[in-house]
């Protein structure tokens, strides 16, 4: 039998690392960019087309490289960051792999032209898919130029299952976000089409977050900041009321590097611990400094998710800096106490003797004297008041939710019982009914949106005085995806620059929310989603909507609202399940309540 194993070729083999490195096109500007901060660079300038899938180009102003280096430089494992593998547990570098550039060569065309400072010409070299082209003497400045073009050009199925243009420029935006907020003291550009995304100059910490996120985020940060032996921890934490929903700004660096961690995460969170509503979370910006041989970074090829030595000891330290930050300026909410209808209480005076209270008793009473109580009901009297039931008949394995909403409702009683402020007590046909209130509005809410939007129909109310909301790059990018299906539901907004936005109406049956809050949890949710079809977008702005207008878990509602309701949900199309899968109703049978009282 002849033999079946053999080498892969190396165009083969980098196309296979490369999926793992570049994953879509803002892999390839997360690579370069810190291959340029690695190289020391202070200005670095990054230009995309068409969202990275024609062109994407990294400018840098760093040490540059030899025209050995630079043809170097494309081979796989061939790195300047590490020697041996010892210095695997010590990097002070955001690269170390050696992987980025083979892999980005692998799958797109690029060009480099690059310089140091003590040479009178620089290089330029052309790499097709791994395949090299040329390299000759050129005239450039110090540092490099990288432009990658048709990324996934020979890789067919990858290109094809990139998102939408929308889309992959978040994404961009958000790794562009992850590594400006590092490096503060490095000016940074980012270009779109050639549109301005952003122009960030070197200044300090807070500055930068509020040039990247945006002015209304300063009144909101509090410093945190605390050296132990095992860590240090800086950065800053939102107040409580900057808590919100949805878009909540949240990062964690660790020696300079962005990465996720839901343990961390968590702490701050408990931090919060009735602070703030539940569901809602606050911005956060953590800086971890930490011994680079206590953590591992080389467990995943985004370099994303990184292990901890002591990760207990570091997030008992972590909730205690976080609680220390948010009771030292004494941001903890105020209690309200409304004193209307409150029982008054007396001080109390030891020069006054106290008054005993006085029983009064009416010695003429007789409980069995008809005159002086309440006269019992004759049994024709009871009929007449329960004659609007009838006893539902049983029923035998029916299912709840294949019975038409028709018969579901049929022989429903006059009157209903709100439960606790959450549900939604009534007798039907087949037993007693159990409604949640929350959910119930919140499908009709919703079919009543994606019909207006879809007919544009939406009434508009103007506001007295326009609200402004201020949106991140990335937050403008997916508002104008929205903006016409906004319009539709029936909002305006004008654009003010800069990320800013005028609310000049909102839709009618609105009035009385907060309209910053309502715009910002659309957006954030339509983000959410990825994608940004015409059907995904009416969908998502009409779940937005109704989920913040929905009816609140503790309003009281008067039987008339009660009945409006409950009408209403069975006139939609499937009363039974909110918009997310999620049980809007429940019917306990006849048979188990006649089994309870047994």
């Amino acid at each position: 039998m002849s033999d079946i194993i053999q080498l892969l070729p190396d165009s083969v083999a980098n196309q296979i690392a490369a999926g793992e490195v570049i994953q879509r096109p803002a892999s390839v500007i997360k690579e370069l960019v810190e291959n340029a901060i690695d190289a020391g660079a202070t200005q670095i300038n990054v230009i995309v087309v068409d969202a990275g899938r024609t062109s994407i180009q990294v400018v840098d102003n760093g040490c540059g490289m030899s025209s050995t280096d630079a043809r170097l430089s494309f081979e796989r494992h061939a790195t300047s960051k590490i020697r041996k593998a010892d210095d695997l547990f010590s990097l002070h570098t955001m690269g170390f792999r050696g992987e980025a550039l083979a892999s980005i060569a692998a799958v797109a065309q690029v060009e480099l032209r690059t310089r140091q400072a003590n040479d009178e010409v620089g290089t330029v070299l052309n790499i097709n898919g791994s395949r090299f082209v040329s390299q000759e003497p050129c005239s450039c400045p110090v540092g490099s130029s990288f432009k990658v073009n048709n990324i996934f050009y020979n890789v067919p199925a990858r290109r094809k299952f990139l998102k939408s243009n929308s889309t992959e420029l978040n994404n961009i935006i958000s790794a562009f976000e992850r590594i400006v907020l590092v490096y503060p003291n490095i000016s940074f550009t980012l270009h779109s089409n050639d549109a301005e995304i952003f122009n960030l100059k070197a200044g300090g910490l807070r500055q930068r977050i509020i040039d990247v996120l945006g002015k209304r985020l300063n009144q909101d940060l509090l410093p945190l900041e605390v050296d132990t032996v095992m860590c240090k921890i800086k950065g800053f934490v939102g107040k409580p009321t900057s808590s919100r929903k949805k878009g909540a700004q949240q990062f964690f660096f660790v020696n300079n590097r962005y990465m996720k961690h839901p343990y961390f995460h968590k702490a701050i969170q408990n931090a919060y611990d009735r602070l703030v509503p539940v569901g809602e979370q606050v911005p956060y910006f953590v800086y971890f400094d930490v011994p680079a041989e206590d953590i591992d970074v080389n467990i995943h090829p985004t370099k994303t998710e990184i292990k901890f030595e002591n990760e207990q000891e570091i997030w008992q330290i972590l909730l205690a800096a976080v609680r220390d930050a948010v009771g030292l300026f004494s941001d903890v909410p105020t209690l309200d106490f409304n004193p209307i209808d409150n029982t008054e209480i007396p001080v109390y005076d030891p020069t006054k003797q106290p008054v005993q209270p006085q029983v009064k008793i009416n010695p003429q009473y007789n409980p069995f004297n008809n005159t002086h109580g309440t006269s019992r009901a004759t049994p024709h009297e009871w009929e007449d008041l329960y004659a609007g039931l009838t006893m539902p008949k049983r029923q035998t394995e029916e299912a709840i939710f294949d019975t038409p909403a028709d018969d579901l409702y049929s022989e429903r009683a006059p009157i209903h019982y709100q439960y606790k402020g959450m549900y939604i007590l009534t007798a039907v046909k087949s037993g007693l009914m159990v409604i949640d209130q929350h959910r119930a509005h919140l499908r009709i809410l919703f079919e009543q949106y994606k019909s207006q939007i879809e007919n544009k129909t939406g009434n508009k109310q103007k506001l007295l005085f326009p609200d402004i909301v201020h949106f991140s790059a990335s937050g403008v990018n997916t508002f104008l995806q929205v903006s016409d299906a906004m319009k539709a539901l029936g909002f305006e907004l004008s654009d003010l620059g800069q990320g800013d936005y005028a609310i000049n109406a909102i839709p009618a049956g609105v009035e009385g929310m907060n309209s910053v809050k309502l715009v910002e949890d659309i957006v954030a949710t339509a983000a959410e989603r990825g994608s940004f079809s015409s059907d995904e977008i009416n969908t998502s702005l009409a779940i937005g909507l109704a989920r913040d207008a929905a009816i609140p878990y503790g309003q009281v509602l008067s039987n008339a609202e009660i009945d409006d309701l409950v009408n209403d949900l069975f006139a939609c199309s499937n009363p039974n399940y909110t918009p997310d899968g999620k049980k809007v109703l429940s019917i306990l049978q006849q048979q188990e309540l006649e089994r309870i009282l047994s």
